[in-house]
C-alpha cells in the first residue's frame, strides 16, 4: 500500500478507498507517521461519506482503516493553496507533494 500511495502522490493521481466502511475519493498530498506512531495519509477528500458529517475537505486518514485502495484514474493538476507541506499531524514524512 505504501508504494501505491507514494506513487499516487508523486504523480498527482486521485485515489479511492473504503475508510471505516465509507467510500472515499481523495487527492493524496502527504504520507507519513503520526505523532502517535501510526501510518497516516493527509489528503483532500473530494467525494464520499464521513463519520464527522463533513464530506469534503482536508482529512487525516489512518492506514489501518483504509481498505480496497486503488487509483481513481484521474489526476489533479493544481496544488491546493491551503496545503501545508510541513504537516503538523506527522512526526515523520515518508513522501509528499
Amino acid at each position: 500500500m505504501n508504494t501505491i500511495i507514494c506513487d499516487a502522490i508523486k504523480n498527482k493521481k486521485i485515489i479511492k478507498f473504503i475508510y471505516n466502511d465509507c467510500p472515499r475519493v481523495v487527492e493524496p498530498y502527504c504520507y507519513g507517521e503520526s505523532r502517535t506512531g501510526k501510518l497516516v495519509l493527509r489528503g483532500f477528500q473530494l467525494y464520499g461519506n464521513s463519520e464527522s458529517g463533513v464530506e469534503t475537505g482536508w482529512k487525516l486518514f489512518s492506514l489501518e482503516n483504509i481498505n480496497k485502495l486503488e487509483l481513481h484514474g484521474n489526476n489533479f493538476v493544481k496544488i491546493r493553496l491551503d496545503y501545508k507541506p510541513e504537516d503538523k499531524g506527522m512526526r515523520k514524512i515518508i513522501c509528499h507533494i
